[in-house]
């Protein structure tokens, strides 16, 4: 499956792809600035980042009028890629003083989400958080240097990325990844997994920063989310579901619902696998993945997006998240050469920012993209 990295890990380079779809590197950069702008400060329609006091800030998730572990480390990655690292400790301490767990079974932990003023609503965590909270550390330990507690970036990556492994081993609570076969669960508790938390590109590079015991799991465990999403992505759509087992097939009905189809989870498989692809290109597959999720919708209106059976049958059920779907199928141009790369990147190009109360979501995945297209989204 592997073959010798060919990616900006490697090279160094990372590709402009705005550039080179003919757009200049100076409406590219205020474009991005002018992104950042909006979703940091901008109106009350836009804005998605709201800071706190003298010392803290958080992203709402304006669906729901919560704090999600998965949008505060989210907001910090977008930070760390700027440069703005303000914005990033507030939105860490916020993290670190309302939502991570100090004791019992989650100790480490993050609580998934909770009110704006720091009341948990649910204590258990989300990995796809922990993940995203210990890359960006790592990149602000690495761009910006450690600080006193609690911003002794590196420090901190480590200690959630040690409970991520080994929790469970003295017999309290259970581990974000599964020991057997080293794949990220849905949750620590459940026997399955969610294709849009593999993250290969970042368990690289905590087979650098992590822990030295855990350098080889984490190298491992690269290794088998990629050999993973080959299975949980369909061989003629590139469509996955939104749970899935850890042979890949869609996972059973969920008390909370039925995610066994493409859905809003389920978007991110394609911009990570393409972020991967542009970072380390070890797996050819990643190429042909993204042609396939692209020709997928490439006669399909963003206006018209749906929700879709893996196998590519529409449901009568709008995409909740639209831009948010494009965003990360122009994301995919990162590994894609087939006919339609281009034509997303320009139809990206050519998209706002949503607005209104559902616009968290699409506009996080949005701004990853920005980032990605304009050769901005890097490691540190």
């Amino acid at each position: 499956m592997n073959i010798t990295g060919k990616g900006a890990y490697r090279t160094g380079t990372y590709v402009n792809l705005f550039h080179q779809s003919g757009y200049s590197k100076e409406e590219i950069n205020a474009r991005l600035e002018q992104t950042w702008n909006d979703l940091f400060y901008g109106d009350e329609y836009t804005r998605i980042y709201y800071p706190v006091g003298e010392d803290k800030g958080y992203m709402l998730d304006t669906g729901n009028d919560d704090i999600r572990s998965e949008g505060m480390s989210y907001g910090m990655m977008m930070a760390v890629q700027m440069d703005k690292k303000e914005e990033f400790d507030r939105l860490w301490n916020y993290a670190v003083t309302y939502m991570q767990h100090t004791e019992g079974r989650y100790k480490d932990y993050f609580a998934w989400h909770c009110k704006p003023d720091g009341t948990r609503l649910s204590p258990g965590p989300a990995p796809d958080g922990e993940e995203f909270f210990a890359m960006a550390l790592f990149f602000a330990s690495n761009r910006w240097g450690d600080g006193p507690a609690p911003y002794d970036y590196k420090s901190q990556a480590r200690k959630i990325l040690h409970a991520c492994v080994h929790k469970g081993e003295e017999g309290k609570g259970d581990p974000m990844w599964e020991p057997s076969n080293k794949l990220i669960k849905f949750i620590p508790e459940t026997p399955f997994s969610d294709p849009s938390y593999h993250l290969p590109h970042f368990y690289e590079l905590f087979a650098t920063y992590a822990n030295k015991e855990d350098q080889t799991f984490w190298k491992e465990a690269a290794e088998a989310s990629r050999a993973y999403l080959h299975t949980a992505c369909h061989p003629v759509t590139g469509l996955s579901p939104e749970y899935a087992n850890y042979d890949g097939t869609p996972a059973p009905i969920q008390p909370h619902g039925d995610f066994r189809h493409f859905y809003s989870d389920a978007y991110r498989v394609a911009a990570n696998v393409a972020l991967d692809w542009a970072w380390f290109g070890k797996d050819t597959w990643q190429v042909e993945q993204s042609n396939r999720i692209q020709a997928f919708f490439s006669n399909i209106d963003v206006a018209d997006y749906r929700r879709y059976t893996i196998e590519g049958e529409p449901f009568d059920e709008p995409a909740l998240h639209p831009v948010g779907l494009l965003a990360t199928n122009a994301m995919a141009s990162l590994a894609a050469d087939g006919p339609h790369a281009d034509a997303f990147v320009k139809l990206f190009w050519n998209t706002p920012l949503r607005q209104g109360k559902r616009r968290y979501y699409d506009n996080c995945l949005y701004f990853f993209t920005m980032l990605a297209l304009s050769g901005r989204y890097r490691m540190y």
